[in-house]
């Protein structure tokens, strides 16, 4: 390599940091932008001034509600939701070298499905009741969320079970989560058929995924489970990039490939299946943001982490904004219009095949 050639280089790669940088920080500034937006619009309109009356604490009462107990938690797990869904999607197609693996396409999100179908049949969690504003809700929602947390464990446990068994391949923990999630969506169907009107109706009502499920109690156990996650995805950063140009190159850079791709998935699993038990099911956000982020910065890893965690943030935040304005009073439940962006997408990624070596 010439000298000319090396200093050109040099210019491209710092043109690149620069790109990646002000991307993020575009990002940011959007997150911000579009939280105070959030936090004004919906059923009930919110002014700029009424916002100042609450930081100033001479709100009124109703107003103090829908904004403090209403909208912040719903903003701030629309965020928390993004990183995790986005971040363990992203870690699933490095992990995997595949880029259709994400939470919902290894059938975690069936899984957690199934459980909360359980709970409504066999655990008496299907009665429902409506509260002020009209919203359905699960008369036994804590229970809902824990068997679905808790068979989203179960589809993980047996996809790394069978990995062990057939040693850790991306195409066995793939096929794995194809298996499975093939078997527990005809489970959830023969729950259905089952169950009666009531039952039925509670399964398909927390199917859609809703983040106007959340709380301030289920903000602090979300925080306690993604952030960490998200640390750790961009602490391995190094060791995926090893992985990308093969396990063999991977193995004799030193990276242990079959602990490491279990760990990430035992983790990426453990991210996305909070999430899906609190909020029900959100898809393709861990499909669609990789790509897009992939796309604009390119495929190395602590950026591509990072980067998704913040566009994963924003992009359901934005969701769940137009779920909540587009037909207002009505509210779309966000992972409608999330499960729309997925045909488009499959379409894109046949039509245009990635050249990195794992499609």
């Amino acid at each position: 390599m010439t000298k000319k050639s090396s200093k050109k280089s040099i210019e491209q790669y710092k043109k690149h940091q620069w790109k990646r940088k002000t991307f993020i920080a575009i990002i940011i500034f959007l997150i911000i932008l579009t939280s105070f937006f959030a936090l004004t619009v919906g059923a009930s309109e919110v002014s700029f001034n009424d916002l100042t009356a609450l930081i100033k604490n001479e709100a009124e009462d109703n107003v103090k509600n829908i904004i403090v107990d209403i909208r912040i938690p719903r903003i701030l797990a629309a965020l928390l939701g993004g990183m995790a869904l986005a971040v363990a999607g992203a870690a699933m197609q490095s992990i995997l070298r595949n880029p259709l693996g994400s939470p919902f396409t290894l059938g975690l999100s069936h899984a957690a499905a199934f459980g909360a179908a359980f709970a409504v049949i066999f655990l008496g969690a299907g009665s429902m009741h409506s509260d002020f504003s009209d919203a359905v809700l699960l008369n036994n929602a804590n229970l809902v969320t824990l068997c679905a947390f808790l068979f989203s464990l179960i589809s993980v446990s047996i996809i790394l079970l069978i990995s062990k068994y057939r040693e850790a391949t991306p195409e066995t923990m793939v096929l794995a989560g194809i298996i499975l999630g093939s078997l527990f969506t005809a489970g959830m169907n023969a729950l259905q058929y089952i169950a009666d009107d009531v039952e039925l109706a509670a399964i398909v009502f927390w199917t859609f995924g809703d983040l106007g499920k959340a709380t301030w109690n289920d903000l602090p156990i979300l925080a306690i489970i993604i952030i960490p996650s998200v640390i750790y995805f961009i602490w391995r950063a190094t060791s995926y990039n090893a992985m990308d140009a093969g396990d063999e190159t991977a193995k004799s850079l030193g990276v242990s490939v079959n602990r490491l791709r279990i760990e990430g998935m035992l983790i990426a699993s453990l991210a996305s299946a909070v999430v899906v038990s609190f909020f029900g099911i959100i898809a393709f956000i861990g499909l669609v943001v990789p790509h897009i982020v992939r796309k604009i910065i390119g495929g190395e890893e602590f950026y591509l982490l990072i980067t998704s965690a913040i566009f994963g943030a924003f992009f359901l935040l934005v969701a769940d904004t137009l779920a909540r304005t587009i037909i207002a009073p009505v509210v779309v439940p966000v992972g409608i219009l999330t499960s729309f962006i997925g045909a488009p997408l499959f379409l894109y990624l046949l039509l245009h095949r990635s050249k990195r070596g794992y499609w």
